[in-house]
């Protein structure tokens, strides 16, 4: 039996009405998932606001609310608790309520625009190859050790991550690394939580359709480092612009990762191929199965994170060696045609520009570079041009086309898409909707020994139209593309 006052530990209360020693039977946000003795928490989403609905939680069984505002009329029995911030006070309420999961494991959280995912899952694979029980909490999935289930957020909301939490520390997981996201840590998904290490990756062009400026998207993802402990450690790219401005103001162990610049952990790039990268890191070399610049300073990463979590350094390298890169990162087949295509996540200005340099170092430049790309809708409109201006300058050919259009109509993405491409590069672009069509056409275009791009989307295996999801996967796809060209 869990009381209502147990559970609100740690919350900022402004104002009860009712008693807070009642038990409970859970919490939930959503009111479509209350019933009997639950406690309602009213959220102030971007969507809908959850003091809208206190009254629906409460004809579905809550016995107690909480909000920021108390409504006007209030139900006799029922507990109301006025809090400053509901998304705060959900957080350190489920953290409560699991038992507090996170301090009984070591957790790392990895944020900035790229390599979060990369980063994770990486480190998830290592763990495991080193023996350990190992959690992940990413965009791609979540793992508790040999349990898998799917992700919805990149960072989900602060039940679900204290639920797995707990799952994992009653299975015995040692370690878990997990995304954090710029929306994450807005709406404080990861307030309540006991990090072991930050990592910040890099920071560039990303979710202005959230935030409301670029400064306001950096001091978000500089405040999850604010509030490391220090007992903790921030590792930080400080070959990012911003990467010593997210250790300002931190208390945990400041530590440095880079390419260019002195650093704790320093690597340099020996060799750069499809098969693969060597590396100098720390003095000693390394041969890798990940390529590209961006990979380097992924792996980079993910040594200093396992030596500051006790591992010894020959060790980390042995295991680096053996990784596998991530579903729908760099992922390339190449085909009976000798014609390779990579499918990548990237989604965004300088990601896509890290692809395709990386693409563009490796190839001969005898051979053809095409280029799918696409945008996404209801999301941040002003990179739409960039993206498409970054793959026109950077490819031979390119294919503009749909991503999950969501909401949105896609030709009208596609459009804001072309404004980014530069008079001397009309020739070589062309827009088709149909993603589908637009992964063929390259395809068709294609000679041996050319190079497909397609870009976007990744992992996903759906494609969004108007709020509904289809299934689409684009690995799958352009499988069956080519086996069909190939009869």
């Amino acid at each position: 039996m869990i009381i209502l006052k147990e559970i609100m530990y740690k919350v900022a209360i402004e104002a009860v009405k009712g008693s807070t020693d009642i038990a409970i039977n859970k919490m939930d946000f959503d009111s479509r998932n209350i019933g009997a003795n639950d406690v309602f928490v009213a959220i102030r989403g971007t969507v809908s606001n959850g003091h809208d609905y206190i009254e629906k939680a409460i004809n579905l069984g809550a016995i107690a609310i909480v909000c920021d505002t108390f409504p006007e009329i209030t139900t006799k029995g029922i507990t109301y608790i006025q809090v400053k911030d509901t998304n705060k006070a959900l957080a350190y309420m489920a953290a409560n309520y699991f038992g507090n999961p996170s301090q009984n494991l070591k957790l790392v959280g990895i944020t900035g625009t790229n390599g979060k995912t990369t980063i994770a899952s990486l480190l998830y694979q290592l763990f495991k190859k080193a023996g350990f029980k190992v959690g992940l909490l990413s965009t791609v999935k979540i793992l508790v050790d040999e349990k898998e289930y799917k992700a919805t957020h990149t960072t989900p909301d602060s039940i679900t991550i204290n639920h797995y939490l707990k799952e994992m520390c009653d299975d015995g997981v040692e370690y878990c690394f997990m995304e954090v996201s710029s929306h994450g840590i807005h709406q404080k998904r990861t307030e309540a939580l006991h990090f072991t290490g930050g990592v910040f990756t890099n920071l560039s062009h990303d979710h202005l359709d959230y935030h409301t400026s670029f400064a306001e998207y950096r001091d978000v993802k500089k405040s999850f480092f604010d509030n490391l402990p220090k007992t903790a450690f921030a590792l930080s790219n400080i070959d990012d612009k911003n990467g010593q401005v997210m250790l300002q103001n931190t208390a945990a162990k400041k530590l440095t990762y880079a390419l260019k610049s002195y650093a704790d952990y320093k690597a340099q790039i020996l060799e750069n191929q499809l098969s693969g990268l060597l590396l100098k890191i720390n003095g000693n070399e390394v041969w890798v199965k990940l390529i590209g610049t961006f990979n380097a300073y992924n792996l980079l990463a993910i040594y200093g994170t396992a030596v500051q979590l006790g591992m010894e350094s020959m060790e980390v390298l042995w295991l680096l060696s053996d990784l596998e890169s991530v579903s729908g990162r760099f992922q390339f087949i190449v085909s009976n045609s000798n014609i390779t295509v990579i499918v990548d996540y990237a989604h965004t200005p300088d990601a896509l520009e890290n692809v395709l340099k990386t693409i563009n170092d490796i190839r001969t430049k005898n051979e053809q570079l095409i280029t799918v790309v696409g945008c996404g809708g209801n999301r941040d409109k002003a990179k739409r041009p960039i993206m498409a201006s970054i793959a026109a300058e950077l490819s031979d050919k390119v294919v503009l086309t749909s991503d999950n259009p969501r909401n949105e109509d896609p030709e009208t993405i596609i459009q804001e898409m072309e404004q980014g491409i530069a008079p001397q590069n009309y020739k070589k672009s062309l827009s088709i909707t149909d993603r589908k069509q637009a992964i063929k056409t390259a395809c068709q275009l294609a000679q041996p020994n050319d190079i497909i791009l397609i870009a976007g989307k990744g992992h996903e295996t759906y494609q969004e139209i108007q709020g509904v999801r289809h299934d689409f996967d684009d690995m799958k796809i352009v499988k069956e593309i080519l086996e069909q060209l190939n009869k």
